[in-house]
This record gives C-alpha cells, sequence and structure tokens, in this order.
C-alpha cells in the first residue's frame, strides 16, 4: 500500500504534524510521519531524523551541525536522498516556517511530477519560485503560523490533509501510452505558431506544450532529462531575453541544455525573443528610460530588444545549437519573430531582427544534421507551422541527414 509521508521539524511541530497524520489515517490513507528537526521530538515520529540524516551522502555528522544554516541545508539533501528510495511513497505532505520550507521543498522536487505534493509554508503568499521550482509541489498558505493548533489552523491545516487525501485516493487514470510524447513551447505572441504546429502533430504525437515565463522553461528542461521523448520542438526560445538582459522571466543558464545532452531531434525558433519581460511599470530597471516599451497588460510591461541585444542573444543561441549533437533544424522567420514584430506592429524593427539573424548565422556551426533554414515567413503564418512540421518529420524519420 502507498502511504502519505508526513514531513516536519517534530521538535517544533509536533501536535502539528500528528494531526495532519491523524486526519489522513482517519481519511483511510496509511501514514509515515518523519521528523527532520534536528533538536528533538522523536516521540512524534515514524522515522527519527538520524534515519533521515543516514542518506546523506557524507553521513549523519554532515548534518548534526551547530550552525542552523547549514544543518537546514545539509538536512535537506538528506531528505532528499531518503525520499527518493522509497517505494511505498505514495504523496507527502509537509509543514514548515522558512526552515521547514527550505528542508522540505527540495526533496519535493526531486520526486516525480504527477506524485501528489502539497507543502503548507508560512512562505506561500510571497515569491515561491524557489520552493515550487520545475516540479508540481502545491503551496497552501496556513495565514497564521505553523505553530499550535487553534480555530484557524486546524482549519487550514485539515484542508491540506484532505487536499492530499484525495489525490492520493483518487488517482487520475494514465492514458493509453499509444504515441510518442514531444514537447513545445509557446508564448501569447507565438501562439498561433505552435498550436498549429501541435494541431498538425496531435494525431501522432503527444504534444506537451510549455509556456515559457521562466518557469515553464525550466519545467521543460527538466522533462527532456527524464528522458521517453520522441524530440523538441522549441519554437519560442524568449527566455534567453530575459537572462541576458535582465527580465522577469529568466530560465536560467541552462536553457537549450537538456536537448543537447539528449541529442534529441529539434526544430527550434526564435519565438519572442524581440521581447524582454517585466512586471508593472515601476519594476522596469531606471537604466531601460527612454526604451520601447508595450503595456501587455497592468501586471506585465514588454521591452523590445535592441539591435545590440539581439546580437548577443543570437550568438547565445547558436552556441547552445553548436553543443546538439542531435538532428536540429533552427528556424529563422524572416518577417517578424512574435505577434507584436510585425509590419505596423509595436516592436517591429527589422535592424533588431536583422542583427539577431546575422548573429546566428555567424554562430551556429551547420553540418549535415544541423541546419539554419531561413524563411520569408513571419512566425504565425500558416506556412512557418507546416514548414516547422515538415521538418521535424524530415529529422525524425532519417535521421536528420
Amino acid at each position: 500500500m502507498k502511504k502519505a509521508y508526513v514531513v516536519g521539524t517534530a521538535d517544533t511541530k509536533g501536535p502539528e504534524l500528528c494531526y495532519v497524520r491523524d486526519l489522513l489515517e482517519q481519511a483511510g490513507i496509511a501514514t509515515v510521519l518523519v521528523n527532520v528537526g534536528t533538536k528533538g521530538g522523536e516521540q512524534y515520529a515514524d522515522v527519527a531524523a538520524a534515519e533521515v540524516a543516514a542518506c546523506h551522502p557524507e553521513g549523519p555528522a554532515a548534518v548534526f551541525v551547530n550552525d542552523r544554516g547549514r544543518a537546514v541545508t545539509q538536512m535537506s539533501r538528506a531528505l532528499t536522498g531518503f525520499v527518493s528510495a522509497r517505494d511505498d511513497l505514495g504523496g507527502i505532505i509537509g509543514l514548515g516556517g522558512s526552515g521547514g520550507s527550505g528542508i522540505i521543498a527540495p526533496a519535493m522536487q526531486a520526486l516525480p511530477i504527477g506524485l501528489p505534493k502539497v507543502l503548507v509554508s508560512t512562505l506561500a503568499s510571497g515569491d515561491v519560485s524557489a520552493y515550487v521550482g520545475a516540479s508540481d509541489v502545491n503551496m497552501f498558505h496556513p495565514v497564521t503560523d505553523v505553530s499550535g493548533l487553534n480555530r484557524v489552523s486546524r482549519r487550514l491545516l485539515g484542508n491540506a490533509a484532505h487536499a492530499l487525501a484525495g489525490m492520493m485516493a483518487n488517482p487520475v487514470p494514465e492514458a493509453e501510452a499509444d504515441k510518442p510524447a514531444v514537447v513545445l513551447s509557446m508564448f501569447g505572441v507565438t501562439t498561433p505558431a505552435v498550436q498549429a504546429i501541435s494541431a498538425q502533430l496531435e494525431a501522432s504525437y503527444d504534444c506537451l506544450v510549455f509556456h515559457a515565463t521562466g518557469s515553464g522553461g525550466r519545467c521543460m528542461e527538466q522533462i527532456i532529462d527524464q528522458g521517453g521523448l520522441a524530440g523538441v520542438l522549441d519554437i519560442t526560445t524568449t527566455e534567453v531575453c530575459d537572462l541576458l538582459v535582465g527580465g522577469m522571466l529568466s530560465a536560467g543558464e541552462d536553457r537549450l541544455g537538456a536537448v543537447a545532452r539528449h541529442g534529441l531531434p529539434m526544430v527550434g525558433s526564435c519565438g519572442a525573443l524581440d521581447m524582454v519581460n517585466f512586471w508593472g511599470p515601476e519594476t522596469v530597471p531606471p537604466e531601460f528610460e527612454g526604451r520601447r516599451f508595450y503595456h501587455h497588460n497592468a501586471q506585465v510591461t514588454l521591452m523590445r530588444t535592441t539591435a545590440e541585444e539581439c546580437a548577443a542573444i543570437g550568438a547565445w543561441i547558436g552556441r547552445k545549437l553548436n553543443a546538439c549533437y542531435g538532428p536540429l533544424r533552427f528556424l529563422l522567420p524572416l518577417r517578424g519573430v512574435s505577434a507584436l514584430d510585425i509590419e505596423g506592429g509595436a516592436f517591429q524593427d527589422p535592424e533588431a531582427d536583422a542583427a539577431l539573424f546575422q548573429a546566428l548565422r555567424d554562430t551556429v556551426q551547420q553540418t549535415d544534421t544541423r541546419r539554419l533554414v531561413e524563411l520569408d515567413l513571419h512566425i504565425n503564418d500558416p506556412a512557418f507551422a507546416e514548414a516547422a512540421v515538415a521538418h521535424f518529420h524530415e529529422i525524425t524519420t532519417d535521421g536528420g541527414a
């Protein structure tokens, strides 16, 4: 029987952990209460902190140190090893403040996507990107601190426990794995292209579309690293703009890294490389005063990339493509890279686009299997989608040569 692992620092949150455990048991879910505290609380736990610490690569001595910050970090490493090795783990719920959340969240992120994960954290009402990462951690805000059982905490901890119980008791039926999977990247301004590509592929492939918002790119890279994919259609590489120029939606330095590591067939393109993303206008750094902006909505402000920035972006992508050993086609839509970069559009800038395309031409080392493909089309033209699909079929049927 798969069990719910209830995780927290039992030295400070023992009664709260037991409350959650009891609600899960009442709902018919078997449990394991795991202590990750370093100052006691073992009377509450099924698994003692020492047993968790023994899963640290350097042994328990690396965890039980007289430095709280280091102890938190090292206990998290130990917990990651511990939960990853448990074959009876069917779901996990953690309770924590900043320290507990820092221990539990990385371990949850290491578990497979789809396995139920609930983290009740006092940090859930702020920027939770570090705690969710590229995973499917569900964060619950406890409103009060996780300290004592009262009229508020009982209800909210109970809701979290019942949420996990519901997920575990009612698993989503697995779809028939009769079609190979491909991943695609999309942004609002490349939606017509990616939806048209998906529509043409969906009869033969399970199309997994990722929103290129930083976290989306990281999730896509993680899915590629997990293996089992037939190919990649990375049409929207816009997150590179935010990485290099300083926007809010960077996916980090490893963007385009997983496809290189695994040699998957890839069709890529320049989707939305005309923009850098900020939140409201007040979040735009002062050094960008006077630049060309488009107010997408009250929460999102877009800034047009310059020719100089586009040249740097093109060179960065080109170096990444050079590391790909699988069959690759990278499409250059010469008439525009987004819904805003079009004749009469807010971000039309032929000079900046030309700098982007030239940097790619200068940087990409073309071979029999790695090629740039120039198309006298806009990225959202129906013919662009048709070309992308045709190139994907070419590299997946004959190896790309």
